[in-house]
Protein backbone atom coordinates (compact mmCIF):
# COMPACT_ATOMS: atom_id res chain seq x y z
CA UNK A 1 0.00 0.00 0.00
CA UNK A 2 1.14 3.51 -0.84
CA UNK A 3 0.26 6.88 0.67
CA UNK A 4 0.74 10.53 -0.28
CA UNK A 5 1.31 13.54 1.96
CA UNK A 6 0.62 16.96 0.42
CA UNK A 7 2.00 19.87 2.39
CA UNK A 8 2.40 23.51 1.36
CA UNK A 9 5.50 23.95 3.51
CA UNK A 10 7.86 21.78 5.52
CA UNK A 11 8.45 23.66 8.77
CA UNK A 12 11.25 21.34 9.86
CA UNK A 13 12.70 18.95 7.29
CA UNK A 14 13.89 16.66 10.12
CA UNK A 15 10.27 15.77 10.82
CA UNK A 16 10.11 14.02 7.45
CA UNK A 17 13.44 12.18 7.65
CA UNK A 18 11.95 9.00 9.11
CA UNK A 19 8.91 8.80 6.85
CA UNK A 20 8.37 5.28 5.56
CA UNK A 21 9.33 4.47 1.98
CA UNK A 22 5.72 3.85 0.96
CA UNK A 23 4.76 7.44 1.83
CA UNK A 24 5.41 10.03 -0.89
CA UNK A 25 5.64 13.73 0.02
CA UNK A 26 4.75 16.58 -2.34
CA UNK A 27 4.06 20.29 -2.14
CA UNK A 28 2.38 20.16 -5.55
CA UNK A 29 1.26 17.10 -7.51
CA UNK A 30 -1.00 16.53 -10.51
CA UNK A 31 -3.57 13.83 -11.15
CA UNK A 32 -1.29 11.94 -13.55
CA UNK A 33 1.36 11.54 -10.84
CA UNK A 34 -1.28 10.48 -8.31
CA UNK A 35 -2.62 7.83 -10.70
CA UNK A 36 0.88 6.38 -11.11
CA UNK A 37 1.31 6.06 -7.34
CA UNK A 38 -2.31 4.93 -6.79
CA UNK A 39 -2.33 5.77 -3.07
CA UNK A 40 -4.65 4.26 -0.49
CA UNK A 41 -4.90 7.66 1.26
CA UNK A 42 -3.84 11.22 0.41
CA UNK A 43 -3.08 13.32 3.50
CA UNK A 44 -3.12 17.12 3.52
CA UNK A 45 -1.06 19.07 6.09
CA UNK A 46 -1.02 22.90 6.27
CA UNK A 47 -3.28 22.99 3.21
CA UNK A 48 -5.58 25.94 2.50
CA UNK A 49 -6.32 25.49 -1.20
CA UNK A 50 -9.63 24.13 -2.46
CA UNK A 51 -9.29 20.39 -3.10
CA UNK A 52 -11.00 19.29 -6.29
CA UNK A 53 -14.02 17.05 -6.01
CA UNK A 54 -12.60 14.80 -8.75
CA UNK A 55 -9.73 14.00 -6.38
CA UNK A 56 -11.56 13.25 -3.11
CA UNK A 57 -14.27 11.27 -4.91
CA UNK A 58 -11.67 8.91 -6.40
CA UNK A 59 -9.24 8.72 -3.46
CA UNK A 60 -9.65 8.78 0.30
CA UNK A 61 -8.40 12.25 1.25
CA UNK A 62 -7.73 13.14 4.89
CA UNK A 63 -6.98 16.68 5.99
CA UNK A 64 -5.60 18.02 9.28
CA UNK A 65 -7.34 21.02 10.81
CA UNK A 66 -6.22 22.83 13.97
CA UNK A 67 -9.53 23.06 15.79
CA UNK A 68 -12.00 20.87 17.68
CA UNK A 69 -14.32 20.29 14.74
CA UNK A 70 -17.12 21.08 14.18
CA UNK A 71 -16.03 24.17 16.11
CA UNK A 72 -13.71 26.45 14.19
CA UNK A 73 -14.33 25.42 10.61
CA UNK A 74 -12.80 27.73 8.03
CA UNK A 75 -9.67 29.84 7.70
CA UNK A 76 -6.91 30.96 10.08
CA UNK A 77 -7.99 28.64 12.92
CA UNK A 78 -4.83 29.19 15.00
CA UNK A 79 -5.10 32.98 14.95
CA UNK A 80 -8.86 33.04 15.46
CA UNK A 81 -8.68 30.71 18.47
CA UNK A 82 -5.86 32.70 20.07
CA UNK A 83 -7.98 35.83 19.68
CA UNK A 84 -10.75 33.98 21.55
CA UNK A 85 -8.26 33.24 24.35
CA UNK A 86 -8.36 29.50 23.63
CA UNK A 87 -5.27 27.83 25.08
CA UNK A 88 -5.95 24.19 24.21
CA UNK A 89 -7.67 22.83 21.12
CA UNK A 90 -7.57 19.71 18.94
CA UNK A 91 -5.74 18.68 15.82
CA UNK A 92 -8.45 16.95 13.82
CA UNK A 93 -7.94 14.46 10.99
CA UNK A 94 -11.11 14.32 8.88
CA UNK A 95 -12.29 12.98 5.56
CA UNK A 96 -12.54 15.67 2.91
CA UNK A 97 -16.03 16.15 1.51
CA UNK A 98 -17.93 18.73 -0.54
CA UNK A 99 -18.70 20.99 2.42
CA UNK A 100 -15.74 22.84 3.94
CA UNK A 101 -14.21 21.09 7.00
CA UNK A 102 -17.41 19.10 7.57
CA UNK A 103 -16.33 15.54 6.78
CA UNK A 104 -16.35 12.70 9.32
CA UNK A 105 -13.45 12.45 11.79
CA UNK A 106 -11.03 9.55 12.11
CA UNK A 107 -8.63 10.89 14.75
CA UNK A 108 -8.20 13.84 17.13
CA UNK A 109 -5.36 14.77 19.45
CA UNK A 110 -4.80 17.62 21.89
CA UNK A 111 -2.99 20.70 20.59
CA UNK A 112 -1.66 23.47 22.82
CA UNK A 113 -1.66 26.99 21.37
CA UNK A 114 1.31 28.23 23.40
CA UNK A 115 4.28 29.90 21.72
CA UNK A 116 4.51 31.85 18.51
CA UNK A 117 2.86 30.88 15.22
CA UNK A 118 5.99 29.18 13.90
CA UNK A 119 6.31 27.02 17.03
CA UNK A 120 2.63 26.06 16.80
CA UNK A 121 2.93 25.17 13.11
CA UNK A 122 5.94 22.97 13.85
CA UNK A 123 3.96 21.21 16.59
CA UNK A 124 1.13 20.62 14.12
CA UNK A 125 3.58 19.15 11.61
CA UNK A 126 5.06 16.75 14.19
CA UNK A 127 1.63 15.69 15.46
CA UNK A 128 0.25 15.28 11.93
CA UNK A 129 3.05 12.89 10.97
CA UNK A 130 2.57 10.88 14.17
CA UNK A 131 -1.17 10.72 13.49
CA UNK A 132 -0.54 9.60 9.91
CA UNK A 133 1.65 6.78 11.20
CA UNK A 134 -1.21 5.71 13.49
CA UNK A 135 -3.84 5.94 10.75
CA UNK A 136 -1.97 3.87 8.16
CA UNK A 137 -1.56 1.04 10.67
CA UNK A 138 -5.32 0.72 11.18
CA UNK A 139 -6.66 -2.13 9.05
CA UNK A 140 -10.26 -0.94 9.01
CA UNK A 141 -10.34 2.83 9.38
CA UNK A 142 -13.50 4.17 11.03
CA UNK A 143 -14.93 7.65 10.69
CA UNK A 144 -17.35 9.36 13.05
CA UNK A 145 -19.77 12.08 12.03
CA UNK A 146 -18.99 15.50 13.48
CA UNK A 147 -21.24 16.14 16.47
CA UNK A 148 -22.40 19.50 17.80
CA UNK A 149 -23.23 22.92 16.45
CA UNK A 150 -20.57 24.10 14.00
CA UNK A 151 -18.89 27.49 14.23
CA UNK A 152 -16.98 29.20 11.47
CA UNK A 153 -13.87 31.34 11.11
CA UNK A 154 -13.03 33.72 8.28
CA UNK A 155 -9.56 33.64 6.81
CA UNK A 156 -7.68 36.67 8.06
CA UNK A 157 -6.55 39.34 5.61
CA UNK A 158 -3.13 41.06 5.71
CA UNK A 159 -4.68 44.39 6.76
CA UNK A 160 -6.05 42.68 9.88
CA UNK A 161 -2.45 42.40 11.10
CA UNK A 162 -2.51 46.10 11.93
CA UNK A 163 -2.26 46.63 15.71
CA UNK A 164 -5.35 48.47 16.95
CA UNK A 165 -4.30 50.07 20.24
CA UNK A 166 -7.90 51.07 20.93
CA UNK A 167 -8.81 47.38 21.15
CA UNK A 168 -5.62 45.81 22.53
CA UNK A 169 -5.36 47.18 26.06
CA UNK A 170 -3.06 44.79 27.98
CA UNK A 171 0.43 43.34 27.53
CA UNK A 172 -1.03 39.81 27.45
CA UNK A 173 -3.45 40.72 24.65
CA UNK A 174 -0.68 42.46 22.71
CA UNK A 175 1.59 39.43 23.15
CA UNK A 176 -1.12 37.11 21.82
CA UNK A 177 -1.71 39.34 18.81
CA UNK A 178 2.00 39.59 17.98
CA UNK A 179 2.83 35.90 18.51
CA UNK A 180 -0.10 34.54 16.50
CA UNK A 181 1.34 36.22 13.39
CA UNK A 182 5.00 35.48 14.09
CA UNK A 183 5.99 32.94 11.43
CA UNK A 184 7.83 33.15 8.08
CA UNK A 185 5.44 33.87 5.24
CA UNK A 186 2.74 35.30 7.52
CA UNK A 187 1.73 38.98 7.41
CA UNK A 188 3.39 40.08 10.65
CA UNK A 189 1.76 42.42 13.14
CA UNK A 190 2.45 46.05 12.31
CA UNK A 191 1.77 49.66 13.18
CA UNK A 192 1.91 52.72 10.93
CA UNK A 193 3.37 56.05 11.96
CA UNK A 194 3.10 58.74 9.33
CA UNK A 195 4.91 57.36 6.27
CA UNK A 196 6.63 54.52 8.12
CA UNK A 197 5.51 50.93 8.72
CA UNK A 198 6.86 48.96 11.71
CA UNK A 199 6.58 45.16 11.46
CA UNK A 200 7.19 43.01 14.55
CA UNK A 201 8.68 39.51 14.71
CA UNK A 202 10.67 37.22 17.05
CA UNK A 203 8.35 38.14 19.89
CA UNK A 204 9.33 37.26 23.46
CA UNK A 205 7.55 37.87 26.74
CA UNK A 206 9.79 38.57 29.73
CA UNK A 207 7.79 39.03 32.92
CA UNK A 208 5.43 41.90 32.15
CA UNK A 209 7.38 43.25 29.17
CA UNK A 210 7.74 42.28 25.51
CA UNK A 211 10.77 42.28 23.27
CA UNK A 212 10.74 42.02 19.49
CA UNK A 213 12.70 42.59 16.32
CA UNK A 214 11.27 45.42 14.23
CA UNK A 215 11.52 45.93 10.48
CA UNK A 216 10.89 49.52 9.38
CA UNK A 217 9.93 50.41 5.85
CA UNK A 218 8.26 53.20 3.91
CA UNK A 219 4.51 52.66 4.08
CA UNK A 220 3.31 52.09 0.52
CA UNK A 221 -0.44 52.51 0.20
Amino acid sequence: MKFIIKTKKKWDIKNFNNIKKNIFIFDEINLIQIKKINPKIIFFIHWSKIIKESLFEKYLCIQFHASNLPKGRGGSPIQNQILQNIKKTKLTAFKISKKLDSGPICLQEDLMLAGDAEQILKKIEIKSIKMINKIIKIKKLKFKKQVGKPSYFKRRKPLESRIDTSQILTIDKLYDFLRMLDAPGYPGAFIELNKFKFIFNNIKKINSKLSAEVIISINEK
